[in-house]
Order: structure tokens, then C-alpha cells, then sequence
């Protein structure tokens, strides 16, 4: 990874996005022709100390994988930061936007295992990423799927606890909605099960408009979670002066009907309200439904 070369290597196209920590740019290498996607962080960088501190350069440093988008280079000039990732066309939250008609089985099955492959691999290397959406899972069609935007990404071996603003509500984990500063990796598998859910509807499976509301939308699906199963996620809800409505299961047959036998077994196991229930990311590779 080059740290020094100035951004005169690139051209600025045209901007592709704009978030809390930066904007996207696409941007065109001058030498080779290359698209690339340039990423503008807002706040100033004064050391290169300073940017290599930074989450998503110690992440991305260490992560190199067919599936999680590539850092080519970091750039530091005039005290802005730019980061050179590889330029993928367009998002999983497009491709959804775009259909008219259900995936194909076969096509959700390939999804899915690109998702889990990049997260097996980023688990493996101590990482979890926090924010698993749609809009972070960059496409080249839906043959090729990398997940992006490592600016939440934790070390597994960092102490919690975790206070700070995780992942987009509609994909956060029931023990972030109860305010848990432990969680971990399950958090991610979760979110995909979510993902996996929307894939097969073309609907976000719990769109809440508030943080109460989200847990509502759960409970009406997955049923009001058993004490004896999660005592934990009680625990916190005291803690919050919470009670959880009461609901009874819905099949999520019912909810995904396109979905097959063993497409349901691993949604089920992946939306388990207790994280330590919900398999990691390379066993959820290993489910029949993965097994091609």
C-alpha cells in the first residue's frame, strides 16, 4: 500500500456517496484507465500516526479476501485522507431496489456464500464488522458480492465494553437494541440472516421506526424470547425497564415463501435470539442449504 503518491495520479469522476465520515468519489487512475472509488474523510489528519490509528486503515490493512473490497492505497495531502478502494458498480440494496420478481434459489445460495465466505475469513482474523447492510455489500451483478466500509469494524480481542452507535437499526442484533456492551461476532450473523430474509421477499424483514419498535417487529416474528433460552437478553431488558410484548412464533415458511426446506433451517438458527445460538460464520457454510 502506497502512503505517499498525490491524488494528481487520479482523476475525480463523479460522486457516489456521502456519509457520516466521509463522501465516495468515483475516479479514474491516469496512468492505467482504472475505475477506482475514492473515499474523502471529513476531518482533518495533521500525522501519519494519526491516520494509521484510524479502524478502517488497521482493519483493511489486514484483510485481503475475494470477498471484502480491497484498500489499494492510502493517501494523506494537504491533511485530508483519502482511501483508493476497488470500484465495484453497484450495491445488494440496488439489486433488491431493481427486481421485479424473487432471486432465483440458486442465485440467493451464491449471495449468501460470498457473504459468509468475507465474513468467515474477517471473523477468522480477530474482526467483526458491525455493519452488515445491503447498502455495505458492494456488487458486480449478483455473481460477484464484497463487503465494504470497515469504519465500524472491532477487533474481537478489544475490551469491551461497546458503547458507541452500531449498524443501521433495520440489521442490529436484539442484544444491541437492549443496549449489550459485550457483543461480538454474532452480530454480524445476524444482520445476514436479516439480509437473507430481504433477498427471498425483496422486503426488509423488520423495518422499525425506533428502537422499541424494531424489538416489537421481532417479537412478532420470532415470538417473545424465552426466559430459559436467552436469560441474558431478560437481563438487559430489566436493566431497561423493558418488558417484551407477548407473541407466539411465526412460521418463516409463511414469511419467506419462495424459501426451501434447508434455506429455512439455516434463516432460523441465524435469526436465534441468543448470539451464542447463532452459527459462526463457517459453520453456517457448512448448513446443507450452503452445500451445493
Amino acid at each position: 500500500m502506497h502512503c505517499c503518491l498525490p491524488m494528481k495520479r487520479y482523476q475525480l469522476l463523479h460522486q457516489l456517496g456521502d456519509g457520516t465520515f466521509g463522501s465516495v468519489v468515483l475516479a479514474r487512475a491516469v496512468d492505467t484507465g482504472e475505475k477506482v472509488a475514492v473515499k474523502r474523510m471529513k476531518k482533518k489528519y495533521y500525522s501519519w500516526d494519526e491516520c494509521m490509528n484510524l479502524r478502517e486503515v488497521k482493519s483493511l490493512q489486514k484483510l485481503s479476501h475475494a470477498n471484502l473490497v480491497k484498500l489499494k492505497e492510502v493517501i494523506r495531502e494537504d491533511n485530508t485522507l483519502y482511501f483508493v478502494f476497488e470500484y465495484m458498480k453497484e450495491n445488494l440494496y440496488q439489486l433488491i431496489k431493481d427486481r421485479e420478481k424473487p432471486f432465483p434459489e440458486p442465485v440467493i445460495r451464491n449471495i449468501l456464500y460470498q457473504i459468509f465466505q468475507g465474513l468467515s475469513f474477517m471473523h477468522k482474523h480477530g474482526f467483526f464488522h458491525r455493519d452488515i447492510k445491503p447498502e455495505n455489500l458492494l456488487c458486480m451483478g449478483p455473481e460477484l458480492v464484497k463487503i465494504a466500509d470497515f469504519g465500524l469494524a472491532r477487533e474481537i480481542r478489544s475490551r469491551p465494553p461497546y458503547t458507541d452507535y452500531v449498524s443501521t437499526r433495520w440489521y442490529r442484533a436484539p442484544e444491541i437494541l437492549l443496549r449489550s456492551t459485550n457483543y461480538s461476532s454474532p452480530i454480524d450473523m445476524w444482520a445476514v440472516g436479516c439480509i437473507m430474509a430481504e433477498l427471498y421477499t425483496l422486503q426488509p424483514l423488520f423495518p422499525g421506526r425506533s428502537e422499541i419498535d424494531q424489538i416489537f417487529r421481532i417479537c412478532s416474528v420470532l415470538g417473545t424470547p424465552d426466559k430459559r433460552d436467552w436469560p441474558e437478553g431478560h437481563q438487559l431488558a430489566a436493566a431497561m425497564n423493558f418488558r417484551f410484548p407477548q407473541f407466539t412464533e411465526m412460521p418463516l415458511a409463511s414469511i419467506a415463501p419462495y424459501a426451501g426446506k434447508d434455506a429455512i433451517v439455516l434463516l432460523r438458527d441465524l435469526l436465534r435470539w441468543n448470539p451464542a445460538r447463532r452459527p459462526t460464520a463457517v459453520l453456517a457454510l457448512r448448513y446443507p442449504y450452503l452445500i451445493c
